[in-house]
């Protein structure tokens, strides 16, 4: 077991508990570059959901973790080329941020399964570098994803800039509320606002967010490795 990490997971999910104010905020474990003995651990201390960046990556935990009940989230960019086993191995593709994935992964998600929880990823402060879609196209997408019997359309998810300022991250996160707002009016099935993180989580929370994605707070530095292919 990482040393403090049964400490850690307490305090994340006392916080956690504490922002939400008697609302529903579920934790994703962020494992992306940990080892599957890590989430292991963590999963025997009662955590579920389990957030992973790279395919390829995740396949092989899942592999490792094939006795464990784990919900995966696929929470990094999403490749057309990567749809396929995206589609086939995971409960959650977080980062739908463009129309060409959206019947890819229908096609692709298998009969036996239930259909693919996907949340549409918006670039809530306009980063040139950053995935995500502008707000005025998160309706085209979700109607996409509507149509579509073999996807579920979850709600949004958003990584703000990390801005210094406290204030300057409560006005994305508030913006992100209004357009969760709205896109539950259009889609009353929508139910899940994803935002915060490690060092903000607890705002989001406090600005509506219903699940937020923690790494580092529960696992400490990741370690020193190269990206997967």
């Amino acid at each position: 077991m990482i040393k403090g990490m049964d400490v850690q997971f307490d305090k994340v999910s006392a916080a956690i508990h504490a922002a939400a104010a008697g609302r529903n905020a579920c934790l994703i474990a962020a494992s992306k570059l940990q080892p599957a003995s890590a989430i292991r651990d963590l999963a025997l201390m009662g955590q579920r959901r389990f957030g992973e960046n790279y395919v390829h990556e995740a396949l092989t935990k899942q592999t490792q973790l094939a006795d464990l009940d784990l919900e995966w989230h696929l929470i990094g960019p999403l490749q057309s080329n990567k749809c396929r086993e995206a589609a086939r191995h995971f409960d959650w593709v977080q980062s739908i941020d463009r129309a060409k994935l959206i019947p890819i992964l229908a096609r692709e998600r298998p009969q036996e399964r239930p259909p693919l929880n996907l949340l549409i990823q918006v670039n809530i402060s306009d980063e040139s570098s950053k995935s995500g879609c502008a707000p005025g196209l998160i309706e085209e997408l979700a109607q996409l994803i509507e149509v579509s019997a073999r996807l579920r359309l979850r709600g949004l998810m958003a990584i703000p800039a990390p801005w210094p300022d406290p204030d300057r991250r409560r006005q994305d996160f508030a913006q992100m509320r209004r357009l969760f707002e709205h896109t539950r009016e259009m889609h009353p099935q929508a139910d899940t606002l994803c935002m915060g993180m490690s060092e903000d989580f607890a705002l989001a929370i406090a600005e509506g967010a219903t699940m937020v994605r923690i790494g580092s707070a529960l696992f400490g530095t990741r370690p020193a490795t190269s990206r997967p292919a």
